[in-house]
């Protein structure tokens, strides 16, 4: 599956599934919250990171990219299914960087506050896209050069396209 970056995918989107996202992530937050005034804000923390959201966003892409599919006549069961484990990986590889920020920010906060938190972004940016990198290639090694011929010639393109 090919990850890129397009601004018709929140065209697609309908309303209610922004709303469910929201409620969603709200209630999540509350109960972090309620964990947190009752078990101590470390173990609340905890809960905060629980990826509840995450949960939620894939179970809505998973249902929007099979309903497009399905819309076009094909099983979209395994396209949805692509889709919401794209966006679990993206989160995972998102998450290392944020363990960046936070060190970079923990680190360089006492000398400026505006330049720990510019550095911080630039650590996160840096070490998320470079894990998603890292994860590509990995990925087509240990899939071998007979593998990527396979996955290309299914997907019609041939190997040299």
């Amino acid at each position: 599956m090919l990850v890129k970056l397009s601004s018709s995918a929140l065209k697609q989107t309908h309303w209610y599934e922004y709303g469910v996202r929201f409620v969603r992530g709200g209630l999540a937050t509350v109960l972090a919250g309620i964990v947190g005034a009752r078990f101590g804000v470390s173990t609340g923390g905890l809960f905060l990171a629980l990826p509840v959201i995450l949960c939620a966003s894939a179970i809505l892409i998973e249902s929007h990219e099979r309903r497009v599919k399905e819309k076009a006549g094909f099983d979209g069961r395994r396209r949805g299914q692509e889709a919401a484990a794209v966006d679990a990986a993206g989160a995972a590889m998102g998450s290392i960087g944020l363990a960046a920020f936070a060190a970079v920010f923990y680190v360089a906060v006492p000398v400026s506050m505006i330049g720990a938190f510019v550095a911080a972004v630039a650590a996160w940016t840096v070490v998320s896209v470079s894990a998603w990198w890292l994860r590509r290639k990995l990925r087509t090694v240990s899939r071998g050069p007979r593998s990527e011929l396979r996955t290309r010639s299914a997907r019609g393109r041939g190997f040299l396209a």
